[in-house]
């Protein structure tokens, strides 16, 4: 019999965001950790002597916001091949869309503070002899709508590219190699000086952005704290999506698609719909790597990148979303370590790294734990 405490408990209806992470135990840790991060990384960077040995540097500050941009882009990817079992081996063209479109707003606000001292152009159009500003620059000098063409050019091209592809029922490998095909070819493109968007040198020599210096410490926190916020936010959004009855229905298509076409679903509509949300989340991603490193460049569109990202994916654990942020941070971090020791190495290591998880971990590094998380 319920006693009347445990039946009022049950009157109280339960908060929406519990609801969102009811069972997600992974999830759970993930954005504990952000939040942690968020609090302690300042502290730690702005009220603790650079002496101390609990001093973060500002460098090592601009070192994790790099990796919370990647563990992003890997939630992406996660988002189409765990979910929708769409192997992608091209968001990085995403990722360097978007960061072309946040580079674009960072050269216009130069200024004359520039080599040349052009109050209009960038420098690298000065020195190729441009007389005006392409049309294409128009409204980067406003911050909303760089913000706004950071989701909307990944999107739009991402639509574009999924319509052609999933309306005309391309799957499985040759999605996979049409994919790298369309980087490649954008790479090509973007190394092109009259592309206007810097040739192969791209986009670089950023001051500020929203008029505060890069090279501020506190502007490299505040990006950083931006970039922790993005990825708890995107992980809560694509969580949402999963557990809706679209999100049902694209892992339905993941698993049988032949058959959940015939129960009249619009398969090639759900596709396109998982598939745009998922570059708009990359080139979000793009956009917040793109001030913190100071550079965006053609290489970025380069098919070994999004060749890694799956690397990122499949090590940290496939169709969890969580698990492939965890291995987009962790990745990064070894890359980190490894190519200050043994550089030359470093792309052996991941190829065998991808090796060993395919043939002993299967489902990534957090296997273990969603096996448990699956029994309770």
């Amino acid at each position: 019999m319920a006693t009347p405490q445990s039946s009022a408990t049950r009157l109280i209806p339960e908060r929406p965001w519990r609801r969102l992470l009811h069972g997600d135990m992974g999830g759970r840790i993930l954005l504990g950790a952000l939040a942690v991060l968020i609090v302690v990384i300042p502290i730690l960077n702005q009220g603790v002597s650079p002496s101390s040995p609990f001093h973060v540097s500002d460098y090592t500050v601009n070192l994790l916001g790099r990796y919370l941009c990647f563990a992003l882009l890997a939630l992406a990817l996660d988002l189409v091949w765990g979910y929708a079992g769409i192997l992608s081996l091209g968001h990085g063209a995403f990722f360097a869309l978007g960061g072309y479109a946040m580079g674009m707003y960072l050269m216009r606000q130069i200024g004359d503070r520039g080599v040349y001292g052009d109050p209009v152009l960038p420098d690298f159009m000065v020195f190729l002899g441009w007389e005006q500003l392409p049309w294409f620059w128009y409204g980067f000098d406003q911050f909303w709508f760089a913000a706004l063409m950071v989701l909307l050019v990944p999107g739009v091209f991402g639509f574009i590219f999924g319509w052609l592809a999933f309306r005309s029922r391309v799957t499985g490998v040759y999605l996979s190699i049409i994919s790298q095909a369309m980087t490649y070819a954008l790479m090509l493109a973007f190394f092109r000086n009259e592309m206007g968007f810097g040739g192969n040198n791209g986009l670089t020599d950023f001051k500020d952005i929203l008029g505060f210096s890069l090279s501020d410490p506190q502007t490299r926190l505040a990006l950083f704290v931006a970039s922790a916020l993005a990825l708890g936010l995107a992980y809560l959004l694509c969580r949402m999506v999963v557990r809706s009855r679209a999100g049902r229905v694209v892992r339905a298509v993941r698993d049988a698609e032949p058959r959940t076409r015939s129960l009249g679903y619009r398969t090639d509509h759900y596709k396109l719909w998982i598939w745009t949300l998922s570059a708009m989340l990359a080139g979000l991603a793009g956009a917040l790597y793109v001030p913190q490193v100071g550079i965006i460049n053609p290489s970025e569109f380069s098919p070994l990148n999004s060749i890694e990202i799956v690397v990122w994916v499949a090590v940290g654990g496939r169709g969890t979303l969580y698990g492939a942020a965890l291995g987009g941070a962790l990745v990064n971090y070894a890359q980190t370590l490894l190519t200050a020791m043994i550089a030359e190495l470093w792309l052996f290591a991941l190829g065998g790294l991808f090796v060993a998880v395919t043939l002993f971990f299967p489902r990534g590094l957090v296997g273990l734990f969603r096996r448990r998380e699956d029994r309770s």
